[in-house]
């Protein structure tokens, strides 16, 4: 099986079981060494997410909120919120893998076991969305996540703008939300919806510090400070970090954010 050539069959599959089963299949292989590395194979851009045939997509300000989390009808929208995240985050790892070639075989692990723990990430949350009587695809979503993958098709640049800028902010957001969950009136859902946010945000912890290292390595390579890491970002979200952010400073600093980025980002002396 040829390496660049399956992913990029995975990564235009539509239906999302057949794109999880395509995956498993592959990273079989993959992991038994029975998969080979193309030479000079050439990326292709796509023209659209592999979800736009499941998905109804607009702009992110026309997804519908999902403030009243004791409603089955707010509960849907978080959880299909944070699946739409979760399987975004699987095309976002697969290519990552696509894109970027000879590269160390580490990369290509670090990469594809990102892509194994989204799948999981998004399998536990749609089994939650059946409990509920949704699918994936029943509510409308945005397509940030895509559009940033399709911007930044350098190493240097992918790995500052989705591990270190876009799934680090998952880092602070993930805590709040739990924070609003813990201060309503507990029942079944809830806490089934708590348990699976703590093992993605534990999980993702090791993702945003895969994506530090080879941030690293890519500055290292092309010979600039990491202090670039600002710069792309201000390329790309020109309001970043304008405002102060609520940070998880013991998850970002695990994850590989120093202190001098992280007073930075608050604004504050936080380490």
């Amino acid at each position: 099986m040829n390496f660049y050539k399956e992913l990029e069959l995975i990564l235009e599959t539509k239906s999302p079981k057949e794109k999880i089963r395509k995956f498993n299949d592959f990273y079989a292989l993959y992991k038994a060494g029975s998969v080979v590395f193309e030479t000079n194979y050439k990326a292709k851009e796509f023209a659209e997410p592999s979800y736009s045939v499941t998905c109804k997509t607009v702009p992110p300000q026309d997804v519908p909120k999902r403030t009243n989390l004791t409603t089955k009808e707010g509960q849907i929208n978080l959880l299909h919120a944070i699946a739409h995240i979760e399987y975004s985050a699987i095309d976002l790892a697969l290519d990552g893998a696509y894109r970027f070639s000879h590269m160390p075989k580490q990369y290509y692990d670090d990469w594809l076991e990102v892509a194994a723990d989204e799948i999981r990430h998004f399998l536990l949350l749609e089994e939650l969305l059946h409990e509920l009587g949704a699918e994936y695809g029943d509510v409308a979503v945005h397509n940030a996540l895509f559009e940033a993958s399709q911007k930044t098709l350098t190493l240097l640049e992918r790995m500052a703008v989705v591990p270190r800028y876009l799934e680090a902010n998952g880092l602070d957001a993930t805590p709040m939300i739990l924070q609003k969950i813990q201060r309503m009136p507990k029942n079944a859902m809830l806490e089934k919806i708590t348990a699976t946010l703590h093992v993605i945000l534990d999980e993702e912890v090791a993702h945003v510090k895969k994506g530090d290292i080879w941030f690293d390595y890519a500055c290292e390579k092309e010979g600039v400070s990491k202090d670039v890491y600002f710069e792309i970002i201000d390329k790309y979200y020109p309001q970043g970090f304008l405002r102060p952010k609520n940070l998880n400073i013991a998850a970002r600093k695990e994850a590989g954010f120093t202190c001098k980025e992280l007073n930075f980002m608050a604004k504050k002396e936080v380490c």
